[in-house]
């Protein structure tokens, strides 16, 4: 399994054991994002377009884009609008412009209103206009200027005129009229001249004659960020910075999880590993006081960073690693004696493995080797935050059984260093482990073996073997 197929199954498990906190988590950011909407007062965006005629260029059409965001073309947009308390400085922070496909200006204004926006991007597209054309030197104001085509007719008609004059000049015969008519012609050349100059100057001149696509639409909707952004983004930004802290959490989570480092925290032998049927996913530390209810309620008081437990097998399976590690127990010791089953406290899943070791013990009490019969066994919870183990009396010795993933090597160091104090040797490790009991076959007879495994749980564990 590659690593980013454990990390969506890590993200998964930790979405379905923690979906109470992240859910309430998701409804404070909707309440966080739409709080910081009120901060912010809807604005509305229309546009307007200008069509600019000829042959342009992209560096063109973004030196016009530039001129009419111009502090020139605001300001007198501002002028021309006359909102009270507004500058042409602030206006140029609500206007936009940008070089569209087809030679296009598009004017975008921002304000508090439909109407207000709308005024505001046809004012600065007028205004855009008629300081272009100032630029291209034309005075639309004027109504007695002069366009290229009354030019064009008025060098024709003299140029006509001089054709007549020269006809109706003495043909040559004296020297006057003979540099009258080379003037006259001379004059004639240079107007024709002045008409072709005319004629291919004219291309670039209807450049500068501009062109705005009738008024802006007034806007429908809000412009982005909407109240319903602010709060969709807020639920998800509290919702991602929940999973990345949880993630982050268990990345630098310093519990012990493979049985050797929890034997290398304890100083002693790993005995072997038994499993425990859990009707839960995971542990659940007990706890009656408001700060538990409030973490059942949250749902942090299940460990979500833990592996689903695995299918187990039947019961005479888990019966026999049991035996096994009571076996091991009794070959590691000189002669029958009484040990003490240290267990964490809060540590569930160890302590229903302790109460099934304690069984175990007391079911065969026969000797069954050269070392004799199994140990007596007496169970005790330690806390581990302040460990503290009985003293030595009519026990001699201590077995640790806990479950992986759920202590720190500090933890487990206190509680190696409490049994040293109280004089008990750790004569071995047990590590437990919760599985999935698979359905029970309706044919058939559980094993005979398995029987005085439950039965045991009577006879009492102070008596001597």
């Amino acid at each position: 399994m590659s690593d980013d197929t454990i990390r969506l199954v890590t993200i998964g498990r930790m979405i379905r054991r923690r979906w109470r906190l992240l859910t309430i988590l998701a409804v404070l950011g909707a309440l966080v994002g739409y709080g910081t909407s009120l901060l912010f007062p809807p604005r509305y965006t229309a546009s307007a377009s200008v069509l600019l005629p000829g042959a342009w260029e992209e560096r063109e059409l973004l030196t016009q884009a530039e001129i009419a965001t111009s502090s020139v073309v605001v300001d007198r947009a501002a002028a021309a609008l006359g909102w009270t308390g507004v500058s042409g400085g602030e206006l140029r922070d609500r206007v936009s412009a940008e070089a569209a496909d087809g030679n296009i200006i598009k004017i975008s204004g921002t304000a508090e209103t439909p109407e207000r926006a709308q005024r505001l991007s046809d004012q600065v597209a007028q205004q855009f206009v008629t300081f272009a054309a100032r630029l291209a030197g034309e005075d639309t104001d004027s109504e007695a200027s002069a366009g290229p085509e009354d030019l064009r007719k008025l060098v024709v008609r003299t140029s006509r005129r001089i054709t007549e004059l020269a006809d109706a000049a003495d043909p040559g015969r004296t020297v006057e009229s003979v540099q009258g008519r080379t003037e006259l012609e001379k004059l004639r050349i240079a107007l024709q001249e002045a008409v072709k100059k005319l004629d291919e100057a004219d291309p670039v001149t209807n450049k500068s004659t501009m062109v705005v696509m009738g008024p802006a639409a007034r806007p429908s909707g809000e412009a982005p960020p909407t109240r319903t952004q602010f709060i969709v983004a807020g639920a998800l930004l509290f919702f991602l910075f929940a999973v990345i802290g949880h993630l982050t959490a268990a990345r630098m989570s310093r519990r012990l999880r493979t049985e050797p480092e929890i034997a290398a925290a304890l100083g002693s032998a790993l005995l072997g590993t038994v499993d425990v049927p859990g009707e839960r996913p995971a542990h659940r530390p007990e706890g009656s006081g408001p700060r538990a209810r409030i973490r059942r309620l949250l749902g942090v008081d299940i460990r979500w960073d833990l592996p689903t437990p695995q299918a187990s097998g039947d019961e005479a399976g888990r019966h026999l690693r049991y035996r096994r590690v009571c076996a091991r127990l009794r070959d590691r010791l000189p002669g029958p004696r009484r040990l003490l089953v240290v267990v964490p406290e809060g540590d569930e899943i160890a302590r229903r493995a302790a109460e099934r070791l304690v069984a175990e013990s007391d079911g065969d009490p026969s000797p069954s080797s050269s070392s004799g019969g199994y140990p007596v066994l007496r169970v005790v919870e330690v806390s581990v935050s302040q460990p503290l183990v009985p003293d030595r009396g009519t026990e001699s010795g201590a077995l640790v059984v806990l479950s992986a993933g759920n202590w720190t090597a500090g933890e487990l160091t206190g509680i190696a260093e409490a049994c040293a104090d109280g004089d008990h040797e750790i004569v071995g490790i047990v590590v437990a482990g919760a599985v999935r009991v698979r359905p029970k076959r309706s044919a058939g007879h559980p094993p005979e073996d398995a029987t005085p495994a439950l039965a045991g749980r009577g006879h009492a564990t102070g008596g001597a073997v």
